[in-house]
């Protein structure tokens, strides 16, 4: 296996290999981040999935008692995360690595990092909002292309991609559709720096998801997974069950009004977020179809329920065979 995979992202941190284990809702945690930083690679967790600020805390304790190597958070930036002021606070007090911001303006974040000299990543799905946050000072692009899992992006990486490293100075982390080390190889050699992914992290020992959940990932594809508005009010990928299909994907009529309305819109996705965030929550630790499964595209790769460790290990094996076929290629 390799010993490095050099680029800014692993010079960066630093860490082995280019990977982000993505922060996933209700997934990730302290297990799988802290296997991800063993093996070589990093691993995110969002503020949220932690209940109380003291939680939040012992978490980020336990952490940086269990291992040196560097590990992130993710914290949601707009006005729907009521509990903002105290997650930056924990971060800034253990030094957090780097910070991951979605849905929002990160200025707060990014200002208040700088202080302390901590990273901040942020994602973003146009050259527009890329542009934006290099000027707010951050250190690097995520750039969630339309194949990622979650609350995902309207363009394709094969796009996306070219369109940051031309239009931005910051390095640039593909997140979405990457559940290889070939896909890893190609993303670097279309210009980024790395690759976030977490899908093909859910069905691991790990992760304390139900054992339905893991299976679903093992079981459904690529052409299983839907966008839903019924969680955040924001179009998340989730996968395609047979509950899903009863219950459909769009908002109801309420709902779409309560959201297109500008005097409530502001408090109807607050309530729309909450309610999703539930039912997420409920899926994904209750033995039942009827859930709602958030998963991206990559689950296509996923045929098994295996240690972290070991998914690492052969992404960067593939990654060494493609990067070995490119180099035999030429040389013909």
């Amino acid at each position: 296996m390799l010993t490095k995979i050099d680029t800014a992202l692993t010079r960066l941190l630093p860490i082995k290999f280019p990977i982000i284990m993505a922060p996933m809702f209700l997934v990730s945690n302290t297990k799988m981040t802290l296997a991800a930083m063993q093996s070589g690679i990093t691993g995110a967790i969002p503020a949220f999935n932690y209940r109380t600020d003291k939680d939040f805390r012992q978490a980020l304790q336990w952490l940086r008692n269990e291992s040196t190597a560097p590990f992130g958070i993710n914290l949601i930036a707009n006005k729907s995360n009521v509990r903002l002021d105290e997650q930056l606070k924990a971060c800034l007090d253990f030094k957090v690595d780097f910070i991951i911001t979605s849905l929002g303006n990160p200025e707060q974040i990014i200002k208040a990092c700088k202080r302390e000299k901590m990273l901040v990543f942020c994602d973003v799905i146009d050259a527009f909002y890329a542009k934006k946050v290099e000027d707010m000072g951050c250190d690097a692009l995520i750039a969630v292309n339309a194949e990622a899992g979650g609350h995902a992006g309207n363009i394709p990486a094969a796009e996306l991609i070219p369109m940051l490293t031309q239009n931005s100075k910051l390095p640039v982390i593909s997140a979405g559709g990457v559940g290889t080390g070939e896909g890893i190889y190609q993303k670097i050699q279309a210009g980024a720096c790395g690759v976030s992914m977490g899908s093909i992290f859910i069905a691991t020992p790990e992760a304390d998801v139900s054992q339905e959940y893991k299976e679903a990932i093992v079981h459904y594809g690529a052409n299983d997974i839907v966008m839903t508005t019924k969680i955040s009010g924001t179009p998340c990928t989730i996968i395609n069950t047979p509950y899903v299909q009863q219950i459909g994907t769009k908002q109801n009529w309420l709902e779409a009004i309560l959201n297109r309305n500008k005097t409530i819109k502001k408090y109807a996705k607050m309530l729309t977020f909450y309610k999703g965030m539930k039912a997420l929550e409920k899926a994904a630790f209750s033995a039942t179809y009827q859930t709602l499964w958030c998963a991206g595209p990559s689950i296509e790769y996923v045929h098994a329920i295996r240690p972290v460790q070991e998914i690492v290990e052969t992404l960067v094996n593939e990654y060494e065979q493609a990067a070995n076929t490119e180099s035999a290629n030429i040389a013909v």
